[in-house]
């Protein structure tokens, strides 16, 4: 606790000397209401009492103020910062990862000393779960959850939470290597490194290569395939209309041939029934003259129902007249004049004088 004497230069010098103290560890969620963070639990920082901080003021402590937190029953250690000196004299409050990770109970009696660790470089993680591949950009998340963290120690399960949902994570691996097996991630390059998450099985990407080639081969044959070359792909085939229109047996009440009365022989009309319908190969192609285009056929717009009663409504005195006695009508031959068209007309008054 007081400045180291240096024979060397026979007077007091500022030495850094160890802090290190006994206290009770509880998890931050027994903390007071009006100073609990809950947030801190995701986090690698303690809360100390302020005593602490006056002792470690005194022994002239270098900022960041690193600790190792040694656990007095079973002698598991890990590392971390510290965030605040508010807590109870005699406590010290942590993480709940880190009471899991030293394998205590809330009271047991924890030595915290101050350390150095080295600057870190590089560290290996290993997601506890496959519900981290759900994360889009985990190297983005782990830079933002990381500023809550003052060291990574190997073997340490911290946890991190995001979009409400909490993750494990163990570490690996670190570098620079110590004996302390642990780096300091305050003011740092650090580069992280994923393993596998725990019960991720790895895909059979041959298998995958089989089936995307099948279905790119599927692909390829659909695009070929057409309706009208395709027996199976007509709907004629599928619902079998060739069938049922040959087999359609209606008797006609007016079945026969017609005789005229001058001997000839009436036309002779083809029964639908005697025609074998193939809805089967390729459909005949339009050829056309040049010249000539062909915009399909007229369009014939359904009729009103006003007009099919007006077509549907007799004509009472629809026909032609007859006469008993047709007459032809003379000509009047406008070349010449009549002998009746030479005599004069009586004149219509007749003066006397």
């Amino acid at each position: 606790m007081f400045s180291g004497f240096n024979p060397i230069s026979a007077g007091f010098t500022n030495v850094p000397q160890v802090f290190e103290e006994f206290f009770r560890c509880y998890p931050i969620a027994i903390m007071n209401d009006r100073i609990r963070k809950d947030e801190a639990n995701f986090g690698g920082k303690i809360f100390l009492p302020p005593s602490a901080l006056n002792k470690l003021s005194m022994l002239n402590i270098r900022y960041p103020m690193l600790f190792k937190l040694e656990a007095n029953e079973n002698g598991m250690v890990t590392h971390g910062g510290v965030l605040e000196f508010i807590a109870e004299e005699g406590r010290a409050y942590l993480p709940q990862w880190m009471l899991e990770t030293l394998n205590v109970q809330p009271g047991s009696l924890l030595k915290i000393t101050s350390t150095d660790v080295p600057l870190g470089q590089f560290v290996k993680l290993e997601p506890q779960s496959v519900d981290f591949l759900d994360i889009s950009d985990p190297k983005a998340v782990l830079e933002n959850v990381l500023r809550n963290f003052s060291t990574l120690s190997v073997d340490d399960i911290v946890e991190i939470s995001y979009n409400n949902k909490t993750y494990k994570i163990k570490i690996l691996e670190v570098k620079p290597e110590s004996q302390a097996k642990s780096i300091c991630v305050i003011e740092t390059d650090l580069v992280t490194d994923f393993a596998p998450p725990v019960g991720y099985v790895e895909p059979d990407y041959e298998a995958l290569r089989q089936q995307k080639e099948e279905e790119e081969r599927q692909r390829k044959a659909s695009r070929k395939f057409d309706p009208a070359t395709v027996a199976q792909g007509s709907m004629s085939t599928r619902i079998n209309y060739t069938d049922k229109l040959n087999s359609t047996k209606e008797t006609s009440a007016f079945a026969g041939e017609g005789q005229k009365l001058s001997g000839k022989s009436t036309k002779k009309y083809v029964d639908i029934k005697e025609i074998n319908i193939s809805l089967d190969g390729t459909p005949a192609r339009l050829d056309l003259p040049d010249g000539q285009l062909f915009f399909g056929f007229p369009i014939v717009l359904p009729k009103s129902d006003d007009q099919k009663d007006q077509e549907s409504k007799p004509d009472s005195f629809h026909g032609q007249g007859q006469s008993l006695r047709k007459t032809a009508k003379r000509k009047v031959n406008k070349d010449h004049t009549t002998a009746k068209s030479k005599t004069p007309r009586s004149p219509e008054v007749i003066e006397i004088d």
